[in-house]
């Protein structure tokens, strides 16, 4: 694991390397997934067949086939374990309760002269929801993308999710259940992206699409975003850590890893005033990997895409997490709330030892679809205002209209607009 310190000469050149770390090969697979929305786009479920014989080893042969119904998803949680209910329950109930308090408001002012100006929030009337199956199952995800669209008042859900060999993961249908969906979608890859985006015989279009994916889901997502919104554009996994010399190497090390599990390019970066935090926690990593499933994955990003960062003091190592803008960021020093001001960018932080990042995954309630690549800096976690949009609310009196209709009509001249200018003009004569 690269070990770097921040007086080095080299050192810049090495962080920039870091800083390109969310750099996705798009261009590299942009026509394969066009190609494929153009195929969905234009042959519906014909198409969607095709991609589903070839990348996930079953065939449909009728529209029902694509479909999973609520029987399914019910026997899944009649015969799921009763610790793993009440997991999914608590989970449930946490995301649910965090994501009401974001809900935004419609408003009105009311002026002197009868003018009203306000804003009336909407819910979408059909979100998509993409959850992962390929590689692992994750019922987490769809709690994190349907609750804040079921609390924004969205109308129908649209979810779709790879099933290889036809064979759903009963977990995930028990999570299914528990979200009260009528029906799920047996659909993966830019396949789902597309037939979301522009709808087919069964599944139908839908107004935004959010959730995770490979490279082929984040292109389909770019390149259907205006036809839909879209949640973000997310990259591998990614965690940050600040820690001073008070942090416990043991917790650092299996913390890192806990992202570096995910996947072969994400990203596990440390950076600590302590030398000897450093280096103890780059020797508990590899006695920790010994004990991981996912020992060959973790390894490999530990190795290309892992850091740990030996700096002056505890406010170069907030500036130069600033420019990391990390999707999952650690702070573990003596008073971590100190800190918190000027933290800047990041897209979810974790504030003390007993915090890990897997709490924000599972169960503390905030969104665990976060910002990756830097993007922190300039986009939010999935949030219930995605699935929402606002109209602006104007009226105007005869005395409003009077009073503020010359300079209005003024500025409409000024821009040569000339049917605007007399728009307001008639209602002043």
């Amino acid at each position: 694991m690269l070990v770097l310190k921040t007086d080095a000469a080299n050192f810049r050149v090495k962080f920039e390397e870091i800083l390109k770390r969310g750099k996705m090969d798009i261009e590299n697979v942009e026509d394969i997934v066009k190609n494929i929305i153009n195929e969905v786009r234009e042959r519906k479920n014909k198409a969607l067949f095709e991609h589903i014989s070839k990348f996930d080893k079953w065939t449909p042969i009728k529209d029902d086939d694509l479909v999973i119904s609520k029987d399914d998803m019910k026997k899944a949680y009649e015969n799921l374990d009763e610790d793993l209910k009440c997991a999914l329950h608590l989970a449930y109930d946490r995301i649910k309760a965090y994501h009401e308090k974001q809900l935004p408001k419609t408003w009105l002012t009311f002026e002197d002269n009868g003018t009203i100006l306000g804003q009336k929030v909407t819910p979408v009337e059909r979100a998509g929801v993409y959850v992962p199956g390929g590689k692992a199952f994750y019922p987490s995800s769809l709690l994190m993308n349907v609750i804040p669209a079921i609390v924004a008042g969205v109308e129908e859900i649209v979810v779709t999710t790879p099933v290889i060999e036809n064979k759903p993961n009963q977990l995930l249908l028990a999570a299914l259940y528990i979200c009260g969906m009528p029906k799920a979608f047996k659909v993966g890859g830019a396949s789902a992206v597309a037939a979301m985006a522009y709808g087919t015989e069964t599944i139908p279009k839908v107004d935004v699409i959010t959730g995770p994916g490979n490279i082929f889901v984040a292109t389909a997502k770019k390149l259907v975003y205006g036809e839909v919104n879209i949640d973000m554009i997310a990259g591998p996994s990614e965690i940050g850590i600040i820690a001073d010399e008070s942090a416990k190497p043991n917790y650092m090390a299996i913390d890192l890893l806990s992202q570096a599990e995910h996947d072969e390019m994400a990203s596990s970066i440390m950076i600590t005033p302590s030398e000897k935090l450093a280096l103890k926690t780059k020797e508990k990593i590899y006695e920790f990997l010994e004990e991981l499933e996912r020992k060959d994955i973790a390894e490999k990003s530990i190795e290309e895409r892992g850091a740990i960062i030996i700096c002056k003091n505890i406010d170069e190592a907030i500036e130069l997490m600033n420019e990391i803008a990390p999707e999952h960021l650690e702070v573990v020093t003596k008073n971590p709330f100190e800190l918190l001001p000027k933290i800047k960018n990041a897209g979810a932080i974790f504030l003390g030892e007993n915090t890990p990042e897997p709490i924000g995954d599972y169960i503390a309630g905030p969104n665990h679809t976060l910002p990756t690549g830097g993007s922190a800096k300039f986009y939010s976690p999935l949030n219930v205002e995605i699935f929402m949009k606002k109209s602006s609310i104007i009226s105007f009196s005869k005395e409003a209209i009077e009073k503020m209709g010359k300079d209005c009509a003024l500025l409409a001249k000024t821009e040569g607009l000339t049917a605007h200018q007399k728009s307001v003009l008639e209602r002043l004569k």
